[in-house]
């Protein structure tokens, strides 16, 4: 993911020795805790009952630009070793490719050359590496109080209410603040998992204490810029911002947020809008929902082809499958949004520093 002044590229397949991210342009003397990236690492692995049964350690391991517990400005290489891997059954399905799976446009893209195995390098696992990336600009936003946090707000049928930023970021549950939702948000992965069965979802993220004035018209425009981040994270269908679709249901004069004074300083009446206007943020908290497709990977028969013999055929997938994997997806919106926001902050504070010498 290029941003103009941070980026990141990932490495690795889901069954290779290991995954990884290179994070290039951070500044100096970012403090780094290898024990709290842990945790976001932690995370990602969701609700262990509706997650696949691979079981990976996930200890990050800095190849460089970190020196005394401190970036030192150069990129920085962090590697996740695959240690819980078994190959054995993608090579029985190599040419029938999974429905809802990249296993068809891969082989077509790469000539047949692509890794098949778990995904390859089109599989989740290698979210590991943008939740790394993610953790230093977290640390990078903590400077500025920026604070980002993802919550389940939708799980199949089931649907947890809004909350103000206040209360969102209040609560100890960490994957719904509803806890009667999230009962039932439970109940639902379960229905799917007993069946054989996946179920998708969406996720509510919110970013609070988000400086006016990141972003711009046209090739500056944040939510672009979020968007396309978002769309790059695995099986991720839809994003809209504030009442996104909504929108198109409403008058002007209900869409409108009124502009007001509070404590001496301009804010909306509402946040119809999710904190951005004309491609730059106004200040109010950034609201963004984004929608996962259920796990393509289920154990029900499913039709396909054989590439081979290029016949008709029934598929049914062994292996080790999550029946749900909105929960892990948490830390991955919150990481995309946090480097995208990090990135636009940066340059931010390049042109108010502009504007101070004039």
């Amino acid at each position: 993911m290029r941003g103009r002044l941070l980026s990141f590229t990932l490495f690795g397949e889901s069954h290779g020795k290991a995954v990884g991210v290179l994070v290039e342009g951070l500044p100096p003397g970012i403090e780094v805790k290898i024990e709290e990236m842990k945790v976001e690492l932690g995370r990602r692995k969701g609700i262990p009952r509706f997650s696949t049964k691979r079981r990976e350690s996930d200890e990050p391991v800095i190849l460089s630009g970190v020196f005394n517990g401190f970036t030192t400005g150069t990129p920085v290489a962090v590697m996740v070793w695959n240690r819980d891997v078994d190959s054995s059954y993608y090579e029985e399905i190599r040419n029938t490719p999974r429905p809802g799976h990249a296993d068809y446009p891969a082989k077509l893209k790469f000539f047949g050359y692509n890794d098949y195995r778990g995904g390859g390098h089109f599989s989740g696992r290698l979210t590991v590496g943008t939740v790394i990336a993610g953790y230093f600009a977290k640390k990078l936003l903590e400077r500025y109080n920026v604070r980002i946090r993802a919550y389940l707000r939708r799980v199949g049928s089931v649907e947890c209410p809004s909350f103000e930023p206040e209360e969102l970021l209040a609560s100890t549950n960490p994957y719904c603040p509803d806890e009667d939702a999230f009962e039932r948000m439970l109940h639902e992965m379960e229905d799917a998992r007993k069946k054989g069965d996946s179920v998708g979802g969406v996720v509510e993220a919110v970013a609070v204490n988000v400086p006016p004035g990141l972003g711009g018209p046209w090739e500056e425009d944040i939510e672009a810029d979020l968007a396309s981040a978002l769309f790059r994270i695995p099986a991720v269908k839809g994003v809209e911002f504030g009442l996104g679709f909504k929108f198109a249901e409403m008058r002007g004069s209900e869409a409108n947020d009124p502009f007001v004074i509070r404590d001496g300083k301009v804010v909306t009446e509402t946040n119809n809008h999710g904190g951005v206007l004309g491609g730059i943020t106004t200040g109010m908290p950034l609201v963004a929902r984004i929608a996962f497709k259920p796990t393509p990977s289920i154990y029900l028969p499913q039709r396909t082809v054989d590439l081979d013999r290029m016949d008709e055929v029934e598929l049914r997938l062994r292996g080790r499958f999550d029946s749900c994997i909105v929960p892990k997806a948490l830390p991955v919106v919150e990481a995309v949004i946090a480097f995208v926001l990090a990135d636009h902050l940066l340059r931010r504070k390049a042109w108010e520093e502009v504007e101070k010498a004039q």
